[in-house]
Formats: C-alpha cells, structure tokens, sequence
C-alpha cells in the first residue's frame, strides 16, 4: 500500500503544482477556449472524462452514500486526478493497519 500512497501524493503535488504553473500563465477561460478549438483537444477531453466516469463508478460501488458520490463525481469534473489523488488517499487513510489490497478496492459491507 505504501506504493499507491507514494503514487497518489506524487500524483496530487504534480497536479497541484502544474495547475498553479498554468495559472499564472494564462487564463483558464482562454485557454479551454483555444483547447475547443482543436479537435485534438475536444478528443482529450473526452478522453479525460470518460476516464474520470469510469473511475467515478468505482467510487458509487464504494460509497454508501449517494450524496458523498456524487459530490465525488463534481469534485472529479472540477479538479480531475487532483480529486481521483485525494480519493485514494481517503481511502487509504480508511484501511485498518495490515489490509489488504481487496480492502481497498471492496465496497464496506457492515
């Protein structure tokens, strides 16, 4: 498990810091304008948000409530593998000490 949390604060930082990079570079607005504009870019967002669907399914499987998913699938739309990072790493941060991979991945029954 040290890996995924390894993995998903190297993911989240990079987010983090490459979102704050682009920020000071351009505004956001102009520059999704720009990405409309090229068929590439709509390919890559669909791409993106497709990706970010599946991975939302996998939280509506884990989640018990309806609500907390689907304020998960907002924070994915908004912020993208900023909050699929912050998903794992609640989880992770759930699993009782010496879980196992399927801890991660199952849904909580009791």
């Amino acid at each position: 498990m040290r890996g995924l949390w390894l993995f998903s604060i190297v993911v989240f930082a990079a987010m983090v810091a490459v979102t704050t990079w682009a920020s000071f570079g351009a505004n956001v607005l102009v520059g999704f304008q720009r990405l409309l504009a090229d068929r590439w870019g709509v390919a890559t967002l669909f791409d993106a948000y497709f990706g970010f669907l599946w991975f939302w399914l996998w939280i509506a499987y884990k989640e018990a409530s309806l609500g907390r998913s689907l304020l998960w699938l907002v924070l994915l739309f908004a912020l993208g593998n900023l909050a699929l990072a912050a998903y794992v790493m609640v989880q992770l941060a759930r699993l009782k000490p010496g879980a196992g991979i399927e801890a991660l991945l199952v849904r909580k029954t009791a």
